[in-house]
């Protein structure tokens, strides 16, 4: 499957319930919104209805965290069968997930799960990726996670693993400039470089979040707003992919409305600022301190 990148949308904002009545009475001047596809796959009720109104009004992209891409168990065919009925239903402008596994033996961990990334997993996560596409009969797109921990008998990185998955399915990408920033972090190693590496050509939308800085590593807490150096990531990147559509994520401790949309709104000051681009070899010469002297080997958390 070879599919074009589908138009932008411009900045949008997550669909969540503590903003469901200001959203139905101002009709806020947002360009989109991400759904969590399991909030809405089961809910016939005051849900349902809303997401309805909304797709009405706004372009929907639904983003999903339970769709287990990576598991060693068979896909959940209840589950696609769901999430493309509700896909015929609103008719969103795509459908995404995450690069883990959430779950195995028919246990969910409610968790995003890093993978070994090696050739064995890469083919088997390029067969499942088709199966999903033939099932929805749209393209799947697949986000970067981030990561607390790594296989150690991984043998391809992270970036080249995408590139070939969507060579092989045809399938997009979802850049989470957060997660990017936060997996560096954690791992030591370089944001810049793993930017060079990545297939920005691919890229349909980006994800922006807050996160906490404990000092020795990063939680993806999607909580706060984003910090100064992850907007500075975001520029970057977005002179690598061109016009994508961008997403801010707020899932914990959610504040007003207008102040998650005046958060988002910042993209525009990062894409238009006028700072040269940092020279491939400048290392973490640039403003931004993107290193860590150690990574982490704790418990794996992860966030969408």
């Amino acid at each position: 499957m070879r599919l074009t990148r589908p138009k932008p949308l411009g900045l949008g904002l997550g669909l969540r319930n503590v903003h469901f009545g200001h959203i139905l009475s101002e009709w806020p001047a947002v360009d989109w919104f991400e759904a969590i596809s399991e909030n809405f796959m089961d809910s016939g009720g005051y849900p349902r209805h809303v997401l309805n109104r909304v797709a009405e009004r706004y372009p929907i992209m639904l983003h999903g965290v339970s769709m287990s891409i990576g598991s060693t168990d068979p896909l959940n065919l209840p589950y696609l069968r769901q999430l493309k009925r509700l896909a015929d239903e609103i008719k969103p402008a795509g459908i995404s997930d995450h690069l883990c596994w959430t779950g195995v033996l028919g246990l969910n961990s409610h968790d995003l799960l890093p993978l070994p990334l090696t050739e064995e997993s890469l083919a088997h996560v390029t067969r499942r990726v088709r199966q999903v596409q033939d099932i929805l009969e749209r393209p799947l797109i697949l986000e970067n996670p981030s990561a607390y921990v790594h296989f150690a008998h991984s043998t391809i990185a992270e970036p080249d693993f995408l590139r070939r998955l969507s060579d092989e399915t045809g399938c997009l990408l979802l850049l989470d400039v957060n997660n990017v920033y936060v997996t560096c972090f954690n791992m030591g190693t370089d944001p810049l470089a793993y930017l060079d590496a990545f297939p920005c050509e691919r890229v349909v939308q980006m994800h922006i979040a807050g996160h906490q800085h404990c000092g020795t590593h990063i939680v993806d807490t999607h909580d706060r707003p984003v910090r100064a150096d992850v907007w500075e990531l975001y520029r970057i990147a977005r002179a690598r992919t061109g016009d994508v559509s961008t997403l801010l994520e707020w899932d914990g401790n959610i504040p007003p409305f207008a102040e998650c949309h005046a958060e988002v709104r910042k993209a525009n000051q990062a894409i238009v600022a006028d700072r040269p681009d940092p020279a491939p070899d400048s290392g973490v010469s640039n403003p931004v301190d993107f290193m860590v002297p150690q990574v982490m080997d704790s418990t794996v958390l992860a966030n969408a």
